[in-house]
């Protein structure tokens, strides 16, 4: 750390941004007359915090140390790559079930994927976990120990990355329920059906607190923020991917599906949003 990093000063005020419970930004008054402005986001997928010093017209971006910024790097680098591979193999499930035979090849397909998304959600949740945080006494980001897990449902970005991680589990019961051959459809609903409705709820759950986080607030439209086209583009895959869950629903009288197609092209634009949104994530590091 700078000295610049570590000098410390004296908070005369501050003002806290966010939702309800949760703040996205805060921002207070150094002693020297600057301000320094601390953004959830930011800080956890970029290690930036925002310092203007006294007589300074523009802000200035100050980093974490290398630690933080060599885990936000590697974590996103991880994410990003399993929310490519992931959404490229559901496209492919997808793919084979409107196209191709489907059947056992596509569950298969769909269940590997299914694999990288949770690799790509815990990721993103050990990135909250771990993110470094704004110290009290000086105007920088501090550095914590590595934790594997932590539990913080007051921090608006860990509850939106475990719920999203809460949500692919949920999502795994139903792509190990689909490699399962001669069910009823009681059985495809209660096994298949209603878990990919649960996990996809969940999927939209999250993306609503992710967009409060970017937004600060209500959502809204930030077309200059990289932050928020990743959620955004994220989410949209998520209403992708719920429009399928509810066309995909067996009815049981029949044994037939409400709308297959509906279903397959739900999830595969819905998966396309998510590789879109993984590529995107590639360019929100330190």
């Amino acid at each position: 750390m700078t000295e610049s990093q570590g000098r410390r000063v004296s908070r005369t005020e501050e003002t806290a941004e966010g939702a309800g419970p949760f703040t996205t930004r805060l921002t207070w008054r150094l002693g020297d007359g600057g301000t320094a402005v601390w953004e959830s986001r930011p800080a956890r997928k970029r290690g930036l915090l925002t310092v203007r010093a006294a007589g300074e017209s523009e802000p200035r971006s100050r980093s974490a140390d290398s630690v933080s910024k060599h885990r936000l790097r590697r974590l996103n680098t991880i994410a990003a790559c399993a929310f490519v591979i992931g959404g490229g193999l559901f496209v492919a499930g997808a793919s084979v079930a409107q196209f191709g035979t489907g059947g056992a090849t596509g569950a298969w397909i769909y269940f590997a994927g299914g694999l990288f998304f949770n690799t790509g959600d815990y990721a993103s949740l050990l990135q909250a976990v771990n993110a470094p945080r704004q110290n009290s006494g000086i105007a920088a980001l501090a550095t914590q120990r590595w934790r594997w897990w932590s539990y913080e449902p007051g921090r608006i970005d860990w509850l939106s990355t475990f719920v999203l991680f809460v949500g692919t589990l949920v999502f795994g019961i139903n792509l190990l329920g689909s490699l399962l051959q001669g069910l009823s459809a009681q059985q495809v609903d209660r096994l298949v059906w209603a878990p990919d409705l649960i996990g996809c709820l969940l999927f939209l759950v999250s993306g609503h607190l992710a967009l409060v986080e970017v937004c600060h607030g209500r959502p809204g439209i930030r077309p200059h923020d990289l932050g928020w086209w990743i959620v955004a583009v994220n989410q949209f895959g998520s209403v992708l991917f719920m429009a399928s869950a509810l066309a995909d629903f067996t009815r049981p009288a029949t044994g037939s599906v409400v709308n297959i197609d509906i279903a397959n092209w739900g999830t595969l634009a819905g998966a396309l949003s998510f590789c879109a949104g993984g590529a995107l994530q590639f360019y929100e590091r330190p």
